[in-house]
Parts: C-alpha cells; sequence; structure tokens
C-alpha cells in the first residue's frame, strides 16, 4: 500500500508569520499519526521561513518508533546561522529516508528536478554519506528526465517524481499527457531496481487518478493541499480522506 507522509511545511509558516509557538508543528504531527499516516516529512530551508531546527529535531523524537520520517532539502546549500546544513541535520536526527531536492534560497517551492548527468559527480558522494548514517535516499526527479540507471550506480534507493506539472495539467483537464510522462519515469526507475515516490501538489482532486494511473508508488508527500483542506474540514478527517483514497486506489489495482 502506498504510504501518506504529511509534509508539515505550512504548519511553521503559520507559526512563523505571528510569531510564538502556535500553530505547534509537533502536535500537528501526533494528530496526522493518530489518524493513521505513515509518515511525516519536513524540508527545511536555510532561511528558516517555515521549518526549523528546533522543529526537525523534536519531530524525530516524536516519529521514533511510530512513523518513517523523512527529510528534504538541497544537500549543496552551504551551512549558515540557524541553519546546520542538510547532511548534518541528517547526520543528527537519523530520519529513515532523506529526499535530495535542487531547489536554490530563493526558490518560493520547489519547482524542478535533478539533472542527473550533470550532477552525478556531487551526488555520489553525498548518496555515500546518507547511506551509512543509515538513510534510504530519494533523489527529486522531473518526468521524463533521464538518468534512472546511472542514479541506481550512484547508490541511490529511490526517486521522488516531481508531481506539479501533473497536477497543474489536472486542474486544467488535460491531464494524459502529465501522467504518461510519470508513468514512463516510473517503469524506468523500477526497471532500474529504483522505488518510486511521488510529491508535489497532489490533491484530493487529483491524488486518486494519479495513483490509478502508476501502480507501485511506494510513498507520497503531501503538504500544501493537505494542511489547505484541512482548515475546512479538520486536519484529523482530511488525513482519514486521503486515506481513504490511497486504498481505493490500491483496491483496484
Amino acid at each position: 500500500m502506498t504510504v501518506l507522509s504529511v509534509n508539515l511545511n505550512k504548519i511553521a509558516v503559520l507559526r512563523n508569520s505571528r510569531g510564538g509557538s502556535e500553530p505547534d508543528p509537533v502536535a500537528a504531527a501526533r494528530v496526522c499519526i493518530s489518524a493513521g499516516c505513515g509518515g511525516i516529512t519536513v524540508h527545511p530551508r536555510p532561511d528558516g521561513r517555515h521549518i526549523q531546527h528546533a522543529d526537525v529535531v523534536a519531530l524525530r523524537r516524536l516519529c521514533q518508533d511510530q512513523v518513517e520520517f523523512n527529510i528534504e532539502g538541497n544537500p549543496f546549500a552551504p551551512p549558515r546561522d540557524g541553519y546546520l546544513g542538510l547532511i548534518e541535520l541528517v547526520r543528527l536526527t537519523r530520519p529513515e529516508q532523506c529526499t535530495l531536492v535542487p531547489d536554490g534560497d530563493g526558490q518560493l517551492t520547489s519547482d524542478h528536478g535533478f539533472e542527473v548527468e550533470n550532477e552525478a559527480h556531487r551526488l555520489e558522494p553525498l548518496i555515500a554519506q546518507l547511506r551509512v548514517l543509515g538513510c534510504r535516499v530519494s533523489i527529486f526527479m522531473d518526468p521524463g528526465a533521464a538518468g534512472m540507471d546511472r542514479l541506481k550506480q550512484l547508490g541511490a534507493d529511490r526517486i521522488e517524481l516531481y508531481t506539479g506539472p501533473y497536477a497543474h495539467a489536472h486542474a486544467e483537464g488535460m491531464a494524459a499527457i502529465a501522467l504518461h510522462a510519470c508513468s514512463g519515469s516510473a517503469v524506468a526507475a523500477q526497471r532500474a531496481g529504483l522505488g518510486v515516490n511521488a510529491g508535489h501538489d497532489l490533491s484530493q482532486s487529483n491524488l486518486g487518478d494519479f495513483l490509478s494511473a502508476l501502480p507501485g508508488v511506494l510513498e507520497v508527500s503531501i503538504g500544501h493541499a493537505l494542511i489547505a483542506e484541512s482548515l475546512y474540514a479538520g486536519l484529523e478527517a482530511t488525513v482519514s480522506q486521503y486515506l481513504g483514497i490511497i486504498a481505493s486506489a490500491d483496491s483496484a489495482r
């Protein structure tokens, strides 16, 4: 069954907009775990705009022996005040999974994957370090991108398909081409021996179609839409609704 990993960045955005400690990402994670999610995802950025160092440490402690903890980030972003750097955060907290994402400091959100051949020489030693730290390593990839066999050679365990273009196409009623690209990449990754995760702009309106078209997706990481939807329906109910969509897609295969 596909694992739902809830990204809590937006909880931290709301907290940081006012200062103080509310809403609390750890309290939100407890609700998500109680509702049955299989993982918690965070994407700390060097500017501290949402999830911060203390959040990462506290969430690691909460997730321990309950659900998987996934830290996303740009491994090439240098450390600075308040940010240890991705590899050092992993060394400190030992998440089950680390997802490498090539986002620059100025990006509003992640919007593209790695070009593997251009970055192979830099990715290989980082992947090796993460594997030594006991992490499963996932690489953020665009649908249709080349390099799945190369990623396996570099030591990666999984890819995370960037689903932003699919979500946009789905909203416009033109999802077929985007789904075909995602499916082709998933098949190429699986043939290379890589697991397939997916994330970005997935929502209740498009998740079912996505999973029906891509059998074998191991994990979906969902944050923005899930947190937005929970403002109306409540966090526990929203997580349960996502789990229902995943269960329906799995049973239909």
